[in-house]
């Protein structure tokens, strides 16, 4: 592989990792919305605020390395989100027990990918990103610590959704 074609498959990466966070953004924001008011609400709108600075440097890493963004795949992850609140819960309108632990896996699988980018994009560095400012390693432990509340928020989320006897309330930050 040369450098050239390097660079195109980083700017496809990015490009792609790019309309997968503007996916989360629009995830994140509902989620926490939607959980305004629940011991979940408070740590799911500090998440949301973080995937959106989150996004926001990936766009300054994009733009650093003079990468194009598409605006193709950024409007179709955003249409995919607004599709994605369609599907069933068991109710025919409102929020469920069940919606809420699905979009919080949800939210934990994009946050995985992104601490997957931000990994890579530390293995990499040296050679496609010498001039970036982005802090990768910081970046990377937010999403780590992202992905652990998220986890355990998924699995009160679970509980309750299934009728378990923890009761989901029960959230400690």
């Amino acid at each position: 592989m040369t450098e050239n074609h390097g660079n195109e498959h980083l700017g496809t990466y990015l490009r792609d990792h790019l309309s997968g966070a503007s996916f989360g953004v629009e995830l994140a924001q509902r989620i926490a919305e939607s959980n305004r008011g629940t011991s979940f609400g408070e740590p799911l709108s500090r998440i949301a605020a973080e995937i959106e600075a989150d996004r926001e440097e990936l766009v300054s890493l994009m733009e650093a390395l003079d990468v194009n963004r598409d605006v193709i795949k950024e409007s179709l992850a955003w249409a995919g989100e607004k599709v994605a609140r369609l599907k069933l819960n068991n109710r025919l309108a409102g929020y469920s027990p069940l919606s809420r632990m699905e979009e919080i896996e949800a939210l934990m699988l994009g946050v995985s990918g992104k601490l997957a980018l931000w990994r890579v994009l530390i293995q990499v560095r040296e050679q496609y990103l010498p001039l970036a400012t982005a802090d990768l390693p910081q970046l990377a432990e937010r999403a780590e610590v992202q992905r652990v509340l998220l986890e355990d928020m998924r699995m009160k989320a679970g509980a309750a959704a299934f009728d378990a006897a923890a009761p989901a309330e029960a959230l400690v930050s």
